[in-house]
């Protein structure tokens, strides 16, 4: 419930930041308020791969101190236990791809500084809420490795069940895939992308 309290508050954050950057006036920055925005955007990178990485880290310990456990009692099981062992590291992928996302868009990542970095301010802040929310989104990752592991020991006892162990394994992954494309889509009103 809080999760979901969470997520409100910062979808309409986003969507005042889509507007405000929208509205904003086209006029040029000063060079601090251009660093400013430099700033926040590399933060907000930060926030999006550091919390997703942690997530998933987190998400494949808990699945491969399963498989391990499982592949010493029945080693021919290998190749499935490592499909859902690996499911869980999909989340910091998500924060990768966001901030590889941004850094293009604004141009510090292989390119000449944008034009939006330039003239919008509100790009900095909102750099830091889409890091925010894929973050917050691939906390999954953690309860995604509890399924994983769930899985992996029912593949231990019945290897038949392992389809329907990666399908509700993966289920959990939409949460992280909305974030993303919550990200994207206020890159694109922010004209970032």
């Amino acid at each position: 419930m809080i999760k979901k309290k969470i997520l409100i508050i910062m979808l309409l954050f986003a969507t005042i930041i889509l507007f405000a950057g929208i509205a904003s006036a086209q006029e040029e920055l000063t060079p601090d308020q251009v660093n400013n925005n430099k700033t926040l955007l590399i933060l907000g990178c930060a926030i999006a791969v550091g919390i997703s990485g942690i997530s998933a880290a987190t998400g494949l310990t808990f699945s491969g101190a399963s498989a391990v456990a499982v592949a010493a009692e029945k080693p021919n099981t290998g190749s499935k236990l490592l499909v859902l062992q690996v499911l869980p590291m999909t989340q910091s992928v998500y924060g990768l791809l966001t901030a590889i996302l941004m850094l293009m868009g604004s141009g510090l990542l292989g390119g000449t500084e944008s034009a939006v970095m330039r003239t919008n301010p509100i790009i900095g802040p909102a750099a830091i809420f889409i890091g925010i929310v894929v973050a917050l989104t691939s906390t999954s990752a953690i309860n995604q490795g509890i399924l994983a592991s769930s899985s992996i020991n029912a593949v231990g006892r019945n290897p038949d069940v392992f389809t329907k162990g990666v399908i509700y394994t993966v289920t959990t992954e939409t949460m992280a895939i909305f974030g993303l494309l919550t990200a994207i889509f206020i890159m694109v009103g922010l004209q970032l992308l």
